[in-house]
């Protein structure tokens, strides 16, 4: 991926774990919930008011990102609290927003 000359080839292993992280990250409710989530860990119903869709769909994309790696997830009696587990994906969405704007 890179055009030093001494990097070697990525396995095809290494590539499928690089571009199923991609499919993670590839879904805007899910970036919203990253955003959300990115400053301070928040509870189910925190991040469904933050970005204002239902607590089913917001479910479904919290437990993919957990699965991805991207958010951890730690449960607090009966609330469940979700946190950045992977500091990259949000510095990744910032490069991303950074190029964007130039």
């Amino acid at each position: 991926m890179s055009k030093e000359k001494n990097t070697r080839l990525l396995t095809a292993e290494e590539l499928d774990r690089i571009a199923g992280r991609f499919r993670v990250l590839g879904e805007p409710m899910r970036l919203r919930i990253l955003q959300a989530v990115c400053k301070e860990p928040r509870s189910v119903n925190e991040i469904v008011t933050a970005v204002g869709s239902t607590q089913a769909n917001v479910s479904k994309h919290l437990a993919l990102l957990a699965a991805g790696g991207v958010l951890a997830r730690r449960k607090n009696g009966q609330c469940v609290y979700y946190a950045v587990k992977d500091k990259l994906a949000v510095k990744l969405c910032e490069l991303v927003r950074a190029q964007l704007a130039e």
